[in-house]
């Protein structure tokens, strides 16, 4: 099922979105300096858009959800005669946290666990409650959010006309006497007159028994519980999570093997890919991210270190290491050298809404890939071809290992990425589509942000195919200016809408276009 005339995403290419600041949470003062724990290490919407969730690297998981459409919402006919576009942009608010992970040690293996949290997923609803996974380094959990209404202590049903105090004797009943007496119901002068069954009250009446009434309030409260963990199944660092359509099960990857679990299950999972080699020394590559199919719950597609991504179909054997599909591009001749490899590593891969294409980032590029076309990417982005001069020095800091994540639009008209001085990248992909954006994560996302000039080349081989560069402009030298420890590592675009969510360090930045 090779080939086709297909080369891109189908329709017209849309006009170059005007993105806007929309919301903040968790902005940093001039010079204030940031917690590592509080560094935001996941970003993930749910399937609706009204929920977002973000992970940190102390192991805490936070909730937002959306509150401009729930404000705004109406019946259909005041809907159908509103006549103007409504202007107002999505709006989020905090939910909750709670404490996903914490610190652990492994004393077989010697080894710290940090409570860093690597991937989050959302999973179905159900009976109005929120289910998600997050996962750290070797422990993934299941978790059940819930608004639940509150009990409280309503007044106590005593008649406010007999005007008794709780517990106490009518006032009629004590003027009588002047005498104090104790709780066990004898009095304080030593006499020996107690209380005793067969004692007539005076004529104020009898002492009201007062009794606590349990109502349901009209307020209500959010329980977070773990539902189930998923622990002992990862030898490597888990790099991703991913939920199935199905509803049922979800796989786990780490840098050598792929498991298949049932959230329903939490003592057991199946190996599906297992690329370690008999001997360790043979190793060649390793898995850097998995992600099941959208719609087919029989494929998942995932990526190594030397830039390929297989398509695996779960009907064909039980252990899935031969592949149905590899999507990889030919290396140029010549163009080989020490950092290639390093800079072909695949850090995210992300199927469309459709199923249909594939967007991968490496270090350098984003590239989208047509299942149906396994000869190359139908389309290549560059994110920041200016450091390819620089890659010595990238490698010496360790900032060429930097793993950016990707997303697309729900539509899949465009995509979008991260880069370094907390900058973002959005292309236009659609056929012939040249819009190229650079925004910086601030309050004032266009300053001091040039957008550079891109070009188009068509390529012949046996399948037609367009690579598309974002090239800079000629003769701007960024990377003497760019500050390579602020960095841009996690994006997520709104199923439905043009809003991106993007972290810089603690700080979760929201645009709308």
């Amino acid at each position: 099922m090779n080939g086709g005339d297909v080369v891109a995403p189908a329709g017209p290419p849309a006009s170059p979105l005007e993105w806007k600041f929309s919301q903040v949470f968790g902005e940093r003062t001039a010079g204030e300096e940031v917690q590592e724990v509080d560094v935001i290490s996941a970003i993930e919407f749910d399937r609706t858009g009204d929920h977002l969730a973000t992970g940190d690297r102390g192991g805490r998981v936070v909730l937002f959800d959306r509150t401009d459409t729930k404000e705004h919402a109406g019946s259909r006919r005041e809907l159908e005669r509103m006549d103007y576009p409504v202007t107002r942009h999505p709006e989020f608010r905090y939910k909750t946290e709670f404490q996903s992970h914490e610190p652990e040690f492994d004393y077989l293996k010697s080894l710290e666990i940090e409570e860093k949290i690597n991937k989050i997923r959302w999973c179905q609803m159900a009976n109005g409650a929120l289910f998600l996974l997050s996962t750290n380094d070797k422990t993934i959990k299941f978790w059940k959010v819930q608004e639940k209404k509150v009990k409280k202590i309503s007044d106590l049903n005593i008649d406010p006309s007999r005007g008794v105090a709780n517990g106490s004797m009518p006032s009629s009943s004590v003027s009588s006497s002047q005498k104090q007496y104790l709780a066990n119901g004898c009095y304080t002068d030593g006499s020996s007159e107690c209380l005793s069954n067969d004692l007539s009250f005076p004529p104020g009446g009898l002492p009201a028994l007062r009794l606590p009434v349990v109502v349901t309030s009209s307020e209500t409260s959010l329980a977070v519980r773990c539902k189930r963990v998923y622990a002992h199944a990862h030898d490597y660092h888990i790099n991703s999570i991913s939920n199935n359509c199905d509803g049922e099960t979800f796989i786990s990857a780490d840098d050598l093997r792929i498991n298949l679990w049932n959230l329903q299950i939490s003592n057991q999972s199946f190996n599906i890919v297992d690329v370690k080699p008999a001997n360790m020394e043979d190793l060649t590559e390793v898995i850097t991210s998995a992600e099941f199919h959208p719609t087919h719950c029989n494929m998942l597609a995932y990526s190594s270190s030397k830039g390929s991504i297989r398509l695996v179909d779960l009907r064909q054997s039980a252990l899935c290491d031969s592949h149905s599909k590899l999507f990889e591009e030919p290396e140029a001749p010549g163009s080989r050298s020490f950092f290639t490899e390093i800079i072909a590593s695949i850090s995210d891969i992300k199927f469309a809404k459709t199923g249909r294409y594939i967007l991968s980032r490496d270090y350098m590029t984003l590239k989208l890939w047509d299942i149906n076309m396994d000869s190359g990417p139908v389309s290549t982005f560059q994110v920041h071809e200016y450091l390819r001069p620089k890659l010595c020095d990238l490698y010496e800091n360790d900032s060429i290992f930097d793993k950016f994540k990707c997303c697309l639009s729900g539509d899949g008209s465009r995509v979008a990425t991260g880069s370094y001085s907390n900058l973002f990248r959005v292309f236009g992909c659609a056929a012939g589509s040249t819009e190229v954006t650079t925004l910086e994560s601030s309050k004032n996302p266009r300053r001091q942000v040039q957008t550079p000039s891109r070009a188009s080349r068509s390529l012949s081989s046996n399948i037609t195919r367009v690579v598309r560069r974002g090239a800079e402009s000629p003769g701007a030298d960024h990377g003497s200016s760019y500050d390579f420890t602020t960095k841009l590592l996690h994006v997520a675009w709104h199923p439905t809408e043009n809003l991106i969510a993007c972290a810089a360090a603690n700080s979760l930045y929201m645009y709308y276009a």
